[in-house]
């Protein structure tokens, strides 16, 4: 049976749709062609020389601290370092944009970021080092636990913030995922919620070049992962990742548009990873050296401390202020970590929940009862022997 033929077809005339539209132009969402620079640019300028130093005096801390946490790998202290060598603009960015009542949500490669923020260096690796799921209490510091499956602490970001603007605090959370982490499910979950929600969040890809061993390539065909925010009707940015006054400038533009309440943004940070993924990866299988040296020669320190210099806002004495003040911490880092931990095994149960299920008691109960037999048994034993 035709159309024709169907009861009432005389009376059936479809219209047309009316002119389709966009809700909203694109184009202010779409990134710049090019990575926004500050350095060795006329926008130096107008950078505040205090913040500069600062972001200075923490970049090369940060590249002490890598230096001594690969280290502490080799002498067994960790059991794993993803270093962010290389990635310490970005790092020190994210964490002195942020207020003290914002939250960060860093990955494992982020523990810089986590100290940059103010986390004591030993907690900040005590994942690492295989002591416990997180070695701080996240609520005091204001840091999401180190975040070890791929972009997981992406929607966990979107719902704390969603959270927080619904109870009327005034809080941005700040999410870092790597290049790798753009092509898991929750990235994308993460981003269409933040955007429709309008969450005051900041999403930051440090696109270091390779997700492990596979190069951004072969991972997306998307002009740049910036481009990616367009989808999601968010503001996309791409920035020099090495450059550390534009991260700074650039993440601290998004966190006051998200604090206005005008939504998320995702920013790509263009950087580059100098050591392999962690101690464990060899990176000369999927890159060569040769790579490496060109980035040696827009090193985030270099970059930067090149520029003070330049402008007389630095001088040799300063800088070796700077490298003396990361030698202390990384002594101190380096002291305390070659103390062995004292682990109290009733620990495991104190941060299951919030409250104790009857089954956690009864595991607790029946390990108290093992300790305090073992702890009798010692004190005896050491009795009869003498």
């Amino acid at each position: 049976m035709t159309v024709q033929e169907l009861p009432g077809a005389a009376a059936y005339r479809p219209t047309p749709p009316p002119a389709w539209k966009p809700i909203t132009d694109p184009a202010p969402l779409l990134p710049d062609p090019e990575p926004y620079r500050v350095l060795g640019t006329d926008a130096v300028a107008d950078a505040d020389p205090e913040l500069l130093l600062r972001l200075h005096a923490e970049l090369v801390r940060g590249r002490r601290y890598n230096a001594q946490a690969t280290a502490l790998t080799k002498q067994g202290r960790l059991a794993v370092y993803p270093s962010s060598t290389g990635q310490e603009a970005c790092e020190v960015a994210a964490a002195l944009v942020l207020e003290e009542r914002d939250w960060l949500f860093p990955s494992y490669r982020d523990t810089l970021a986590a100290v940059a923020r103010g986390l004591d260096p030993v907690e900040a690796l005590t994942l690492l080092r295989g002591d416990r799921h997180t070695g701080y209490d996240p609520r005091e510091h204001r840091i999401a636990p180190l975040c070890t499956p791929l972009a997981t602490q992406l929607p966990h970001a979107v719902g704390l913030a969603h959270a927080a603007r619904l109870k009327g605090d005034d809080v941005v959370a700040l999410a870092m995922v790597g290049d790798g982490g753009t092509s898991e499910g929750d990235f994308h979950e993460a981003l269409n919620f933040a955007a429709v929600w309008k969450a005051p969040v900041v999403f930051l890809v440090q696109n270091n070049g390779f997700a492990i061993s596979v190069p951004l390539a072969k991972q997306t065909a998307a002009p740049s992962l910036a481009h990616k925010a367009v989808g999601y009707g968010m503001p996309g940015r791409l920035v020099d990742g090495n450059d550390a006054a534009a991260v700074h400038q650039v993440l601290g533009d998004a966190v006051a548009r998200a604090r206005r309440g005008e939504g998320p943004t995702l920013v790509e940070a263009v950087t580059y990873r100098m050591d392999a993924h962690t101690n464990a990866d060899d990176a000369t299988r999927y890159r060569v050296d040769s790579e490496v040296e060109a980035w040696k020669a827009h090193d985030p320190v270099r970059l930067l401390e090149r520029e003070l210099l330049e402008r007389g806002l630095l001088d040799e004495t300063g800088v070796e202020r700077a490298k003396e003040a990361a030698e202390r911490m990384a002594a101190a880092l380096r002291d305390r970590m070659n103390a062995d931990p004292e682990l109290a095994p009733m620990d495991l149960f104190a941060h299951v929940y919030a409250e104790q299920t009857d089954q956690l008691r009864a595991q607790a109960a029946a390990l108290r009862a093992e300790l305090d037999a073992e702890q009798d048994h010692d004190e005896h034993g050491t009795e009869a022997g003498r």
